[in-house]
């Protein structure tokens, strides 16, 4: 696998808007952000163009601006402006031969997961699941998030999970697995399947996280990934941040459900990890080794 390498100050970051678009606005204020934070900024053209209320603008240049970002050697990093809906329609417009030969950091979340399966899978890279600009760092950067970020960027030969205060990692079946990690929004996951970018989870520890969903169609996308055999394949499961989803009993939750999918099927889950669509969002390296044991707690990384 493909480790970019660190992000310092004074290095220039790129920020492309993959998915949605912002206003002109805040995307000056992202620019503004992230000089505020130590860095060079290049600010993508298309980041407050609109494609039907919701993109970006059209997908052939949503694509070709990600392709020069990663080709422009004097960009060190990439980071998402926000999620929002689209990702999946750059998939087969990315040159992936560009990312290849340029690895460098990327982050995002949400609808960005497709393209955290299409750089782990396609480029075996190591990306972040991370904080976004317009989503969290002019707003919503608080000390836990932004400790975690910066730990992960410039990480050494491991990364540690560190639970935020009052988040204590908590573990629904006991063991320890290894293997890279994969997944991210719940949503983005299920959509993969039958496709050519299909969330391969063989061996891996598999994330989730999600917003907004009602527990029934948390249950409808869990038992997807079931039937599709991805969840027989997993080492392990970590589950993430569930941010406002509902459910009709307190007593029945997401764990329940993965659980029931999981039957007689014996592999460790661990939940209450503080990423995904809250705060405070600890930084996660997408398909860097995870070592992951549920009887100690422990989520460990191994970065070189």
């Amino acid at each position: 696998m493909i480790f970019p390498k660190k992000l310092v100050p004074g290095n220039t970051i790129g920020i492309v808007s993959p998915s949605s678009p912002v206003s002109a606005e805040r995307a000056a204020q992202a620019q503004k952000a992230l000089e505020a934070l130590g860095f060079k900024v290049k600010l993508a053209e298309n980041c407050s163009l609109s494609k039907g209320g919701y993109m970006a603008g059209d997908e052939t240049l949503r694509g070709q601006i990600l392709n020069d970002m990663f080709a422009d050697t004097s960009i060190d990093a990439i980071i998402c402006m926000r999620g929002g809906d689209g990702a999946n329609r750059i998939l087969n417009k990315v040159d992936l031969n560009i990312v290849r030969e340029n690895p460098k950091i990327f982050i995002g979340y949400s609808d960005i997961t497709f393209l955290h399966l299409l750089f782990n899978q396609a480029c075996d890279l190591v990306t972040f699941h991370g904080p976004m600009v317009s989503s969290n760092i002019i707003d919503n950067f608080d000390e836990e998030t932004k400790a975690s970020f910066f730990a992960a960027l410039n990480t050494g030969q491991s990364y540690t999970y560190n639970p935020p205060v009052g988040f204590p990692v908590l573990a629904a079946r006991s063991g320890k697995a290894c293997g890279p990690l994969i997944g991210g929004n719940l949503t983005v996951i299920c959509a993969s399947l039958g496709t050519p970018y299909e969330m391969d989870t063989k061996g891996k520890i598999l994330f989730i996280e999600e917003i907004g969903e009602h527990i029934g169609n948390l249950d409808r996308h869990i038992y997807q990934l079931r039937d599709a055999g991805k969840l027989d394949d997993a080492a392990g499961i970590l589950l993430g941040q569930f941010a406002s989803c509902n459910n009709d009993e307190d007593n029945y939750t997401i764990v329940n459900v993965i659980l029931d999918a999981l039957g007689d099927h014996h592999i460790p889950v661990m939940y209450n990890i503080q990423s995904g669509h809250d705060f405070p969002l600890i930084t996660l390296p997408m398909n860097a080794p995870c070592e992951m044991d549920a009887d100690a707690g422990t989520i460990t990384f191994q970065m070189k």
